[in-house]
């Protein structure tokens, strides 16, 4: 099964030469975030109604649904601009 996440960013990135530039998320901006406002991964956790396992996710610098990424920003009352951010990967 496809991941739909990947797939998405995939087909996103895709020059019109069929050379794909895939981008790594990084959430290095998150973790800033939380240090500016002084909380903690499981205050984050436990406020945006998190899951440990999206927050795993998160640490790991993986890809997570949407839905995260919206009860973050709810929760920390900011944009996806300030939680993430993609990185071109070299080919």
């Amino acid at each position: 099964m496809i991941d739909i996440e990947w797939f998405i960013c995939y087909n996103m990135y895709k020059n019109v030469d069929e050379d794909v530039n895939i981008m790594a998320v990084s959430y290095k901006r998150l973790w800033k975030l939380l240090i500016d406002k002084d909380m903690k991964k499981s205050d984050l956790e436990r406020e945006a109604k998190l899951t440990h396992y999206s927050l795993s996710k998160l640490s790991q610098g993986k890809n997570v649904s949407t839905e995260v990424l919206g009860k973050i920003c709810e929760t920390l009352n900011c944009t996806i601009d300030d939680i993430m951010e993609f990185i071109p990967e070299e080919k």
